[in-house]
């Protein structure tokens, strides 16, 4: 195997796939980004958005792409399942110094914890936890949205939903934040009951920020929805001590809100993460971390 003189970190969100160049000395040269590549839509496809914006990072860093033998690349996939599919990615990309591909959580742990062994815990529109202890890692939670993802912005906004059609049926006392919710859908339960056969996760999700803003009114439905969240969070975070990590970071877009309502003693052993999830791809090949700024 060569030795890489260029370490690349990729991450493959849902949405759009993140790149990062560094030296060997861990100074960043260049980032880029581009399209999701979801292999299990359109493998093909999928691995050719990790390929062109490899390419287009290592131009925009002025490197020579000819030299692949000298560049490590790191790929965290979201959603990979199997080992099975992360050699088949890899071996779709050969003649570098060195490819590894995960799921997105794992470099994102590992980013977190700067390789160190610990948690994460991803409070966005899902949820979910992993524990890297020892080289070995694994996930707690992620079950999606209809068997799991207690505590993520999509459950909490579907809580808000369900409390508003109960209250809209006299089943429990109105709300201004029913109020809100049913006025979105023109107070029709069967509009909103329409919109719910084809609603995804993130639709109910763009609802939590209003269930966010009536608890922090201090109004006592919302105030359970999103303590139950928080005794959710606390939950996946106790899964993670046990099994052997020490320190967690705690991330996403609901992770901020959710932080005043967890106890004390959980939320102080929650950190923010000392890296993102593409550096986290960068460690994962051998490569190493310049301090901020540091460019050249």
């Amino acid at each position: 195997m060569a030795r890489a003189e260029f370490f690349i970190g990729v991450d493959g969100g849902a949405t759009r796939c993140r790149a990062r160049i560094r030296d060997a000395e861990g100074r960043e040269l260049a980032q880029e980004i581009g399209p999701a590549a979801n292999i299990y839509v359109d493998f093909d496809a999928g691995v050719g958005v990790i390929r062109d914006l490899v390419g287009s990072v290592i131009a925009k860093a002025e490197r020579d792409a000819a030299r692949r033998d000298a560049i490590a690349l790191g790929i965290g996939l979201a959603g990979l399942s199997s080992a099975d599919d992360a050699a088949r990615v890899a071996a779709a990309l050969p003649g570098w110094a060195r490819v590894e591909v995960v799921n997105d959580a794992v470099a994102a742990c590992i980013g977190a914890n700067g390789a160190e062994d610990g948690g994460l815990i991803i409070a966005g529109t899902g949820t979910a936890g992993i524990a890297r202890v020892g080289g070995a890692a694994k996930i707690v939670g992620g079950r999606g949205f209809l068997l799991g993802d207690d505590g993520s912005g999509a459950r909490i906004g579907a809580d808000a939903l369900r409390a508003a059609l109960r209250a809209f049926d006299g089943l429990e006392p109105t709300t201004a934040l029913s109020r809100d919710l049913l006025a979105h859908f023109r107070s029709d339960p069967l509009r909103m009951m329409q919109w719910a056969q084809t609603a995804k996760p993130g639709d109910y999700g763009a609802f939590a920020p209003r269930v966010f803003a009536a608890a922090e009114a201090g109004e006592p439905g919302a105030l359970e929805i999103v303590r139950r969240a928080a005794r959710a969070i606390v939950a996946i975070a106790a899964a993670l001590e046990a099994l052997g990590a020490e320190q967690i970071a705690f991330v996403g877009g609901v992770a901020a809100p959710l932080r005043p309502h967890l106890p004390v003693a959980v939320e102080a052993r929650l950190m923010s993460p000392k890296h993102d999830a593409v550096d986290g791809a960068i460690l994962l090949v051998g490569g190493a971390l310049a301090a901020a700024g540091d460019r050249r």
